[in-house]
């Protein structure tokens, strides 16, 4: 192994590596891929590491089937460790169906942490493995092939790195008995709806600011054209229709090609093409939609008037625990979540539950009650009791 790697291109050579890490407490994965042009990402390397090796597996090689590193994916004796794991759940997702578990992400373990919001794998490998990365191959054409030793070397640090990171985080969640936290987080990674998103409900990914139902009855109907012909024709949606043509489409709805023709954002000879008349039954479909099946937009509530100034103080709350516990604020509480504190002492968010609840927002709540106050003591922030009646 003078590379410090193997070169995985044929299913022999990966059912050996994968049984070799079956033997394994913990592997360390990531993907290249390419998603320019399609609607699925295209996988290209898969890259993995047990204690004692690391691989390259190259996916698109013509003697390779990739099951025997499916089934090592969902071996339930042999944890998946990732970083920012949710695009390499996709792709496995996709192709076999199963998501990877048990599951060990560390850009959420490096929050619990207090490493910061959404942190990057390259500071994590600077601060805790003591390591640089080379970025020049960071934009490879990794569906390219030959790759070169030095684009393999970029692509193995992915997960050799990964190693160090993983066991130093573990340890740190272990020592401050913060397991439980990112069990939580992990559940969201693993459920299925994290990832598959159903043409029928694509359009709430579109922002709109309108809460007219037959406007957005019809953009309902146009968002799941889209997305089927997106799939069924492996392009990004964007490729089909940019949601700017939707919403003119849903504020404006053609009844005839004709009028298909003059809506801005629908590209010269689209409604002449093959795609036109079916993009023209979506429309009719949202326009036919019954009164009682129109879509009504998420409401969101309003804040309170008058809560501006106690959400700041809740902003200054929330960054003094976090730094006091050593978590980062994106994992505790968003500014949506705090206006909803501020006008409910009920209000249904995560800040109110479970661990978040002890960081935070038991103090939150004794803020908005005058049982706590925010004092400057020099450079410095710190939390003062008030007696029971205060405030």
């Amino acid at each position: 192994m003078p590379k410090g790697y193997l070169h995985i291109k044929d299913t022999e050579e990966l059912t050996a590596l994968v049984e070799r890490l079956k033997q394994a407490e913990y592997v360390t994965v990531d993907t290249e891929f390419l998603r320019d042009n399609t609607y699925w990402p295209k996988l290209c390397l898969v890259q993995v590491a047990g204690p004692d090796v690391a691989a390259i597996i190259d996916p698109v090689a013509p003697l390779i089937d990739l099951q025997p590193l499916f089934d090592l994916m969902v071996d339930p004796k042999v944890l998946k460790v990732f970083h920012a794991a949710r695009q390499d759940i996709e792709i496995f997702l996709k192709l076999s169906g199963r998501i990877p578990e048990p599951l060990f992400d560390t850009q959420v373990a490096a929050m619990v942490c207090g490493y910061g919001d959404s942190v990057s794998y390259e500071t994590l490998v600077a601060k805790i493995a003591k390591a640089g990365l080379d970025k020049s191959s960071r934009f490879t054409d990794w569906s390219r092939r030959p790759l070169t030793d030095r684009q393999l070397t970029y692509a193995i640090g992915d997960v050799t790195h990964l190693r160090k990171v993983y066991e130093v985080l573990w340890a740190e969640l272990e020592r401050s008995g913060r397991t439980e936290w990112l069990d939580t987080e992990m559940a969201v990674l693993m459920d299925p709806g994290t990832y598959i998103v159903e043409p029928e409900d694509a359009w709430q990914r579109i922002k709109t600011r309108t809460s007219n139902r037959r406007f957005l009855a019809v953009l309902r109907e146009v968002a799941a054209w889209r997305e089927t012909e997106a799939r069924a024709r492996d392009l990004p949606r964007g490729r089909m229709l940019k949601d700017d043509a939707l919403l003119e489409i849903a504020a404006h709805p053609p009844t005839s090609i004709d009028d298909m023709k003059q809506s801005r954002g629908v590209p010269k000879g689209f409604a002449d093409g093959r795609l036109g008349p079916s993009l023209l039954e979506a429309v009719q479909r949202g326009l036919d939609c019954p009164e009682d099946l129109l879509p009504e937009s998420e409401k969101v509530a309003e804040a309170p008037r008058g809560i501006g100034p106690l959400v700041e103080l809740l902003k200054v709350m929330l960054k003094l625990q976090c730094e006091d516990h050593g978590v980062a604020q994106k994992l505790v509480a968003n500014t949506a979540d705090l206006e909803a504190i501020a006008g409910d002492d009920e209000a249904n968010v995560p800040a109110l539950q479970g661990w978040r609840r002890k960081v935070f927002g038991e103090a939150a709540l004794d803020l908005k009650h005058g049982r706590l106050a925010l004092a400057a003591e020099g450079r410095r922030i710190k939390l003062i009791k008030l007696g029971q009646n205060a405030g």
